[in-house]
This record gives C-alpha cells, structure tokens and sequence, in this order.
C-alpha cells in the first residue's frame, strides 16, 4: 500500500476528470481525493497498490477531452483510517 499525492496539468479541468477519477479509484479500489485548483491543475491524492494507482491514471487518461501534459508525484505517508475516494 502506498499514497501519492499527484499534480496534473493539462487540459484537465471541466472535461470530468474528477468524475472519471472518482469512478476508476471506486473501480480499482483506492481511496484519497481529487480537487480542482485555483491555476488550472488538479490535485489528487491517491492510496493503494502502486498498480491500482496506475490503473486509476490510465484510466483517467483514456477519458475524452482530458489531455495530460505533465504530472509531478511524491510519495506521502498511508493514512490507516482512510476509506473512500472523494471530489473536493
């Protein structure tokens, strides 16, 4: 189990990115968050197997309209009590 917090830039706000990731981590059993920001990117903040995370991302992108240009990772403690995934 591991927790990232990501940073994605791009085309990804107003395309249902949100949506989608809040769908695929349900899919792929994660937990976390996701939130727009005030520049245009989105935050998410992610906790699972390093798999299931790359699933959620995959899946994020395979989405219409959304068109990620560059995401910036790091690797975060688990949170233990953690058990679901939300928009924020």
């Amino acid at each position: 189990m591991i927790r990232r917090r990501i940073l994605f830039y791009g085309w990804v706000q107003g395309v249902g990115f949100r949506y989608r990731a809040l769908h695929a981590a349900g899919l792929y059993g994660c937990t976390g968050w996701v939130r727009n920001e005030w520049d245009g990117s989105v935050t998410m903040e992610i906790q699972g197997t390093e798999e299931a995370i790359d699933s959620v991302i995959l899946a994020i992108e395979r989405g219409s309209y959304v068109r990620i240009e560059n995401m910036n990772s790091r690797t975060l403690p688990v949170v233990e009590a953690e058990h679901s995934f939300l928009c924020e």
